[in-house]
């Protein structure tokens, strides 16, 4: 994914041989090659820095058009030949030096002087309650209503008819019409990535958004990061609860719902027509299947195919969960079974 300007101002292209120097690491390649970009592995384009990192024991996703890799020992063997690298103890710090030197979030540059930026963009058909504010480059579309203290960051673009409801921050995120956010929803912060560089753990730059399709309706007080380098997507017509967190690079499909107060880690994919009940948790990188259902307060580890119900923690098949729990409860008050 390219970097969206309306939301990270660009600070110019480095050279391998730069990106070198500040992050102290190993250049392997021509020190004057511009790195025009950043990006994961899987999704690099020419010009992009990509990174690998980890131990090195599973061959990690990586695109056929990534030329320029900073890496680690463990997976220098799976860089690909010819290209460009930088090797490093910390690849993901390297990475994210760079990005910083590349781009900047340009909500970390937002005074706030005016209410409403001069260079937002209001429909006069739409309403905007006291206190709210609104970031430069922003659009706030015909019909909507804007609450009290509501938060619109610069570059958010908010479609048709929408409500963004009262103490709302919305930041690095596009939504689109008929969207509904609850009292105290957070959208586009920042994800729970942290990386290993030489000074200990830090938190990792994010530069993806959140997209909300259209009929999108978020409860109170959810949250939903925005993505690293890829974006984080709710599709048409998803229902989210209040209390919820959604991490970030998740993708929902159409009419997901969810009930309140659950958790999904980074990565997931959750097909259209799921129902995810209250209190459940789903692991990094699962792959949840058109018309799953997954009973309250489950657990999941672990991939589900299409149309299946699951529950339990970890969660397993509905029916083998119940038969667990029953022999269980037997077990456990034998007196009751004689």
């Amino acid at each position: 994914m390219t970097v969206d300007p309306r939301f990270y101002a660009p600070l110019g292209a480095l050279t391998l041989g730069q990106i070198a120097e500040l992050t102290d690491a190993v250049m392997e390649g021509d020190g004057d090659l511009p790195v025009t970009g950043i990006a994961s592995a899987a999704n690099a384009q020419a010009g992009d820095l990509a990174f690998l990192d980890g131990n090195g024991k599973s061959a990690p996703e990586i695109s056929a058009n990534a030329g320029i890799f900073v890496t680690n020992e463990a997976n220098f063997q799976y860089v690909p030949e010819g290209a460009s690298k930088l090797v490093t103890r910390f690849p993901r710090y390297a990475h994210s030096v760079a990005a910083l030197a590349m781009y900047k979030p340009r909500h970390l540059d937002w005074t706030g002087e005016s209410r409403i930026s001069p260079d937002a963009q209001v429909h006069e058909g739409a309403y905007v309650s006291p206190g709210a504010v609104i970031g430069p480059g922003a659009v706030v579309g015909e019909g909507s209503w804007i609450g009290p203290n509501a938060s619109l960051g610069p570059g958010v673009q908010v479609g048709r008819h929408c409500q963004i409801g009262a103490n709302t921050s919305v930041f690095c995120a596009l939504l689109g019409d008929h969207v509904t956010l609850l009292a105290g929803a957070r959208i586009g912060e920042a994800g729970f990535g942290v990386l290993a560089a030489p000074d200990g753990q830090r938190d990792a730059p994010h530069f993806g958004r959140v997209i909300l399709q259209d009929h999108v309706s978020i409860g109170a007080n959810t949250c939903i990061d925005r993505g690293v380098f890829e974006d984080t997507i709710m599709g048409e017509r998803t229902k989210i609860d209040n209390l919820s967190q959604i991490a970030h690079n998740v993708v929902f499909g159409r009419s997901v719902i969810m009930a309140a107060f659950g958790g999904i880690s980074g990565s997931v994919r959750v097909g259209n027509h799921a129902m995810i009940g209250g209190r459940v948790g789903i692991a990094d990188h699962v792959r949840v299947g058109d018309g799953v259902s997954l009973a309250a307060s489950s657990g999941l580890f672990r991939n589900i195919e299409d149309g299946e119900t699951w529950g339990g923690t970890p969660a397993k098949p509905i029916r083998q969960w119940m038969r667990e729990v029953a022999w269980l409860q037997k077990q456990a008050n034998p007196k009751k079974n004689n």
